[in-house]
């Protein structure tokens, strides 16, 4: 019945990797190439991520810097960046476009640090939920006597420990970026 537990693995695995991707868009105090990524470019009819139709660079910890491969591409990327509404006013100089961070106040570090422990509980809730259904097979397996009531006991015993890790490294996760965000 291993095979359950390494599913549910699997998912509870993919819903981290979800949350590690959100806590990459979420701004901390330093300039970041990642916080672009959800920035889509009009690319002669189609729509493209940023980092296709330029090279996005970080030259300093407060600076993120786009230069296209194409000359006639600012003003399309300049316009891309305040329509994606992130919170960022890019400067064109006609060569390159860059984007300064402001620096964050106490008081929107709090917030920002109560929207990534919302985010750390709706995940704890997905693994929790990956958890409910692999422990409603292994009781279904068990009524069926395909497992015997001792191996019943034993794969949920796995199903909880490997559930208390997964949250354990949500809650690493969140502490970490908390940590970031709130360091000036």
């Amino acid at each position: 019945m291993s095979v359950l537990i390494d599913s549910m693995s699997k998912e509870m695995d993919k819903t981290l990797q979800t949350l590690q991707k959100e806590l990459l868009r979420v701004r901390t105090g330093r300039a970041s190439t990642a916080l672009l990524d959800s920035v889509q470019v009009d690319y002669y009819g189609s729509n493209v991520p940023i980092s296709q139709v330029a090279n996005v660079t970080t030259p300093d910890a407060r600076t993120i810097q786009i230069v296209p491969w194409e000359p006639n591409m600012l003003g399309v990327i300049e316009k891309s960046i305040l329509a994606a509404n992130i919170g960022f006013t890019p400067q064109n100089d006609g060569k390159v476009v860059r984007i300064t961070m402001p620096p964050l106040t106490e008081e929107r570090r709090k917030d920002m640090v109560k929207g990534i422990k919302k985010v750390g509980e709706d995940t704890k809730v997905a693994i929790r939920n990956h958890r409910r259904e692999a422990n409603d097979k292994l009781k279904e397996e068990e009524k069926k006597k395909v497992l015997s009531q001792d191996a019943a006991k034993k794969e949920l015993a796995d199903v909880q420990k490997k559930t208390d890790d997964k949250i354990a490294e949500v809650d690493k996760l969140i502490a970490t970026k908390e940590k970031e965000i709130m360091t000036l």
